[in-house]
C-alpha cells in the first residue's frame, strides 16, 4: 500500500515543480505544504537536512532532493517514466543532471549585475540549449513519444523563459528549433502548469524585481 504523500514546497522552486509534475503524471493524490524558506519553521529543518525544497513525506518518512524523490515515485508508481534499458536509463539520468546545470545558469542570468554579465550568461544558455538540440529526438518529447523524467526536469526550465519573454525576448532558442518545439509541447502538458501556483508568473516577476540585477533594470524599464 502506498503511504500518504505530502510534497513540501516553495511556490517558485523549479525542483518542486519536477516532483509535482511526476506526481501528476502518476495520477496520484498528494497534499501540498508550502514553506517560507526565508523563515524556516523548526518542523521543516527537522525533515530537510539541506534546508531546501522539495521534501516528500511518504507517510512519516521524509525523502529529500528532487532527483531522489522522482526516482522513488517512479519505482513505486505507474506509469513508469524511466526507460527499462539500464544504459538508456543512465543516459536519461545524465540529462536530468544537465537540466540542473541549466537551472544554475538561469540563476546566474537573473542575478547578473550588469548588461555585459547578463549577455555573457545569456550566451552560456544559448550554448547549453544547442547541446540539447543535438541529442533531442524528433519528438514530441525528449526521447520520442513517451513522456519521461527528463521531460519533467526540463519543463520548469522553460517556464522561466515564459516569464522572461513577457518583458523581453533574449533570443535564447533562435538556433534550436527542436528545443523550441519541445518547450511548446511541454507547456501544453496539463501536469506542467499545474505544478506551481496559479500566480506563478506574477510571483516570479516580483522575485526578479527584488534582485537588484541587470535583469531587474530591464524589467523595470519596459
Amino acid at each position: 500500500m502506498t503511504p500518504s504523500l505530502t510534497l513540501v514546497s516553495h511556490p517558485l522552486c523549479p525542483y518542486v515543480q519536477r516532483a509535482a509534475i511526476v506526481l501528476a503524471e502518476k495520477s496520484v493524490a498528494f497534499e501540498r505544504r508550502y514553506v517560507d524558506l526565508a523563515d524556516e519553521p523548526a518542523w521543516f529543518r527537522s525533515i530537510s537536512p539541506l534546508g531546501k525544497t522539495p521534501v516528500l513525506l511518504a507517510g512519516d518518512t521524509p525523502v529529500f532532493e528532487s532527483a531522489v524523490i522522482c526516482e522513488y515515485l517512479d519505482e513505486t508508481l505507474v506509469p513508469k517514466l524511466h526507460p527499462l534499458n539500464p544504459l538508456e536509463r543512465a543516459r536519461h539520468r545524465s540529462w536530468i543532471e544537465f537540466g540542473s546545470a541549466v537551472l544554475n545558469s538561469i540563476a546566474a542570468f537573473y542575478n547578473a549585475t550588469d548588461s555585459t554579465s547578463l549577455f555573457a550568461r545569456r550566451d552560456e544558455l544559448i550554448a547549453r540549449f544547442l547541446q540539447l538540440e543535438n541529442v533531442l529526438s524528433d519528438g514530441p518529447f525528449f526521447a520520442g513519444h513517451d513522456f519521461s523524467l527528463v521531460d519533467a526536469a526540463f519543463a520548469p526550465v522553460f517556464r522561466y523563459f515564459d516569464v522572461f519573454e513577457t518583458f523581453e525576448d533574449f533570443h535564447v532558442f533562435d538556433e534550436a528549433p527542436k528545443v523550441r518545439a519541445w518547450r511548446a509541447r511541454l507547456a501544453r502538458r496539463p501536469s506542467v502548469p499545474g505544478a506551481s501556483p496559479p500566480d506563478y508568473n506574477e510571483r516570479l516577476l516580483v522575485f526578479i524585481r527584488g534582485r537588484g540585477s541587470a535583469l531587474t533594470n530591464r524589467l523595470i524599464n519596459t
